[in-house]
């Protein structure tokens, strides 16, 4: 069981958060339930590039900071750069060339799409370049470790506990997954339909959509042109915007539950507005990331996948589970950063 942990509100400075040892924390690593542990110190000054797909969703910016504050903390150089979204494969595929021929020892990605790099992660593996694959999934088996939750378990989670509640029964379904081509709405997508099998819950697609306010208002508007499902289930954003659009609107017997955790969904859940989210504890999967690069770097034993465990937050318990797992400190926007050039 893990520790207990202070509670910690959005009103924390960066400086108090970053201090906190974010560690031991329960993780699955290659299938073994531990109190995972990261590497006390490093022999050298490695140079490092993360890849994320964008900043539009205030999820990357927990993991922004997630990164840039595992690698300050162990004194490591790190690049941090986002691709704008995801329809824009050849912008991180030039990223990833651009880190490399800048001398990157390993590469940090979250891929915006599940077999867009693979060629080039071919590449790196035979150049002896450790690629960690955060988050967003990556088809290809020369990733040489991962630092991700299965999105599959994630929206199980998500209508087990709908499921649960002694609420409304649930009737309709609406569904917004994200972007269809992102690794992780597709495998969201596997858990729900097997979750729902054989089940009597009508499910209403809503789209596919890059996950910005703008891509998913439009959906959350057209479905509601026809439909008035009982319950929602979204990615973070279009959950943010389908509450919004709820109590806009004045409507009643339509809740809202997310199925990755941001900000915004945070503050909803603490004032009542929003009646859940999964959270796979995106901060901790970008420190974990930089510890699984430096291990493979330091040639110290790594686990090939570690996931930490999803946890559903509600406001029973949101005041109790440590936000900085979750999300970056307030006023902390999305970190952009270059890796400074290698001097001989």
């Amino acid at each position: 069981m893990l520790r207990s942990f202070l509670v910690f509100s959005l009103s924390i400075s960066s400086a108090l958060w970053a201090e906190q040892n974010w560690f031991p924390v329960q993780v699955q690593a290659d299938g073994q339930t531990l109190q995972y542990q990261p590497l006390h110190k490093v022999t050298k000054v490695w140079r490092l590039c993360a890849l994320l797909p964008h900043g539009k969703d205030h999820y990357w910016w927990g993991v922004s900071w997630g990164l840039a504050e595992e690698a300050k903390r162990q004194g490591v150089q790190l690049g941090i750069y986002e691709a704008g979204g995801y329809e824009n494969l050849p912008r991180q595929r030039q990223q990833l060339q651009d880190c490399v021929a800048n001398k990157a020892d390993a590469l940090i990605i979250g891929a915006i799409s599940s077999e867009g790099l693979n060629d080039l992660i071919l590449q790196l593996e035979r150049s002896g370049i450790a690629v960690i694959d955060l988050i967003n999934g990556i088809k290809s088996p020369a990733v040489t470790a991962r630092s991700s939750v299965s999105f599959a378990d994630m929206a199980t989670a998500s209508v087990q506990y709908l499921r649960t509640r002694n609420q409304q029964e649930i009737t309709t379904l609406a569904w917004f997954p994200g972007p269809v081509q992102a690794a992780w709405v597709q495998d969201a997508e596997r858990g729900l339909q097997k979750e729902l099998q054989d089940s009597q819950i009508k499910l209403v697609h809503g789209g596919y959509g890059a996950t910005d306010d703008f891509s998913q208002a439009t959906l959350v508007r057209q479905l509601f042109e026809h439909n008035q499902p009982n319950y929602i289930l979204a990615n973070a954003v279009a959950a943010v915007v389908s509450q919004h659009f709820i109590t806009a609107e004045g409507l009643k017997n339509t809740e809202v539950m997310a199925y990755y955790a941001n900000p915004q969904v945070v503050r909803l859940i603490q004032s009542g507005q929003l009646i859940a989210a999964a959270t796979d504890s995106p901060v901790i999967q970008a420190r974990i990331s930089i510890d699984l690069a430096l291990r493979i770097l330091e040639q110290q034993p790594y686990a090939r996948q570690v996931s930490p465990q999803i946890r559903i937050l509600d406001q029973q318990n949101i005041q109790q589970l440590p936000l900085q797992h979750i999300i970056a400190p307030k006023q902390q926007w999305m970190i952009r950063q270059h890796l400074a050039a290698k001097s001989f």
